[in-house]
């Protein structure tokens, strides 16, 4: 295990954003590989999932502080790895051990939120590819105690992913407290975070209704396990079909990821009672508002929930479920050099499931 650490190098590949903004464009440069404090771990990232959110971070369109506040210049929190190299007083992690980084890098681990299993929320908790290097990188150091450990028999590509999208969507069906045999809807369900959605409700009996375009999508949202696949372009009234589908009462759970649904989110319940919405995918700053009728709220008992991003714990139950083949691959897998050519499909609405960068493919 020793020759791992005389391996590593002094530079490695990184996505690099330039003139951050809405004009943003990312280049792949060399940068200097970090050295790991005495409670970190060097991880060579082997797989980068593209999420949505990097082009948050990179248009810096959330009302938070830019990555360039922090001096960070690569963004991403999607990633697989190894260890190459661990500090003095890490304990949980060893060279060759195989790694995860997820949205969270670190928390306080001490606060009310951090206590009470909700650490997503902890006020000083430090964002990946925000307020310190994502995943675009190849080689990042990350705190020990934080860290996901990553089974063996889950490809990389398949890992990467589970660290955001899949550990969120976990998260999201547990709370929404939906039973087997319930429907649940998912607009934008053929993009990376919706499609991690269907296959978990799949998984634990939930039935799952994708609402979305596209031949592409469609085939990949059935081969998930969607039992229906409305399309947005086939139908003049979107609700009216769900609701079909739904016993002809309405959905009990929607999980919006596409942020252009929010406007119609409510009608893909109906008239069922005691349904709830999750509010999942991130939208520009003041864009879109979520809301009705508030007799009707009332009266069907319906619920509006904010969800941000998964636990530790639901990272490992979702690995869980990807070791057990319950998780499969959705995505395309491009190397580090196409990394440009991955965010500007993403940005233009091209892509179905995820796009995944291995930066040895």
């Amino acid at each position: 295990m020793a020759a791992l650490e005389l391996d590593v190098p002094s530079h490695c590949k990184a996505g690099v954003i330039v003139n951050p903004g809405p004009a943003f464009e990312i280049r792949v440069e060399m940068v200097q590989v970090p050295e790991p404090g005495p409670d970190e771990i060097l991880v060579r990232l082997q797989a980068t999932g593209i999420c949505y959110s990097d082009l948050h971070m990179m248009q810096g369109d959330l009302g938070m502080p830019p990555m360039s506040a922090f001096g960070v210049r690569s963004p991403g929190h999607e990633g697989a790895g190894v260890v190459v190299k661990s500090g003095a007083n890490v304990r949980n992690f060893k060279v060759g051990d195989r790694a995860g980084t997820k949205p969270l890098l670190d928390t306080c681990g001490a606060c009310a939120v951090c206590r009470e299993g909700k650490e997503m929320h902890c006020q000083r908790g430090v964002h990946t590819g925000l307020m310190a290097t994502g995943t675009y990188q190849q080689y990042i150091v990350a705190p020990a105690r934080y860290a996901s450990p990553i089974p063996d028999g889950i490809p990389d590509e398949v890992a990467a992913p589970i660290m955001c999208s899949a550990a969120t969507m976990y998260r999201s069906l547990v709370e929404s407290g939906l039973k087997a045999g319930n429907w649940a809807v998912f607009p934008g369900g053929g993009g990376g975070v919706g499609i991690q959605g269907v296959q978990l409700a799949k998984a634990i009996g939930i039935r799952p209704i994708v609402v979305d375009t596209g031949a592409v999508k469609r085939d990949l949202a059935l081969e998930m396990g969607a039992e229906s696949f409305v399309d947005l372009r086939d139908v003049s009234d979107t609700a009216s079909a769900v609701i079909e589908v739904a016993d002809n009462i309405g959905a009990h759970g929607v999980f919006v990821t596409a942020p252009a649904a929010y406007l119609n989110a409510l009608s893909f319940l109906g008239n069922r009672i005691g349904a709830i919405i999750r509010c999942i995918g991130l939208a520009t700053k003041d864009s879109v508002t979520v809301g009705g009728d508030s007799n009707a709220l009332i009266f069907n008992n319906v619920t509006i929930r904010g969800m941000l991003v998964g636990s530790r714990g639901g990272v490992a139950a979702a690995l869980e479920l990807a070791r057990r083949g319950q998780l499969k691959q959705v995505c395309e897998v491009y190397r580090i050099d196409r990394l440009p050519e991955a965010v500007e499909r993403l940005r233009k609405g091209q892509v179905a499931g995820r796009i995944v960068v291995k930066f040895d493919h």
